[in-house]
């Protein structure tokens, strides 16, 4: 018996931004479904807007499997994460040691094909384009916060709004311009 999708469902419980009060709380399953929807919009900008070959549907599944580690290991701020080389490289090793225990989960048939996404090539367009999203939805998830009222959220704004400006991506560039200044706007001016 397999206890994979089980434990996958694990991710609705574990929260995002453990050190910050936020107005709306965030779990990892609704992060990894936000990302997954950006990580979509910016293969098909890629591929429509830029005349690239990314692969679509490898770029949604990387993304919908990007924290698939943290069911096990919990979600780590990025201010510590990333703290220093000994503990980045420390984390990023636990997190693997996560995803090949997950893995292990699954009737060896099925293996290979999760494999591909949860332990993923870095080196591809598509890893690149996942984790071009997974910056994206945390500069948004700033947007809302400070856009409710929540000034704990204004620093981490401006830090990754920088960040992402620095990134020498087209697909970015686009995303920035075309759809997240709508993120800024309340429900009536959607309308």
């Amino acid at each position: 018996m397999s206890k994979f999708f089980a434990f996958l469902n694990r991710m609705k419980y574990i929260k995002r931004w453990s050190l910050m009060r936020s107005v709306r709380e965030e779990n990892i399953m609704e992060h990894s479904q936000q990302v997954a929807v950006i990580a979509h919009a910016l293969a098909l900008i890629n591929n429509k807007i830029l005349g690239g070959n990314a692969d679509v549907e490898k770029t949604v599944l990387l993304a919908q499997y990007h924290e698939v580690g943290e069911v096990i290991t919990g979600d780590l701020p990025t201010p510590i994460k990333y703290f220093n080389p000994e503990i980045k490289t420390a984390y990023k090793d636990l997190e693997k040691v996560a995803c090949e225990k997950i893995l292990a989960m699954l009737p060896e048939e099925l293996k290979g094909e999760y494999e591909k996404y949860i332990l993923p090539d870095c080196d591809s367009i598509e890893y690149k384009l996942v984790k071009y999203a997974d910056r994206l939805s945390a500069y948004l998830k700033c947007v809302e916060e400070v856009k409710a009222g929540n000034s704990e959220f204004k620093k981490a704004k401006a830090t990754i709004l920088s960040e992402i400006k620095g990134y020498e991506s087209e697909e970015i560039g686009y995303f920035m311009k075309t759809f997240a200044p709508a993120y800024e706007l309340t429900l009536d001016e959607l309308d």
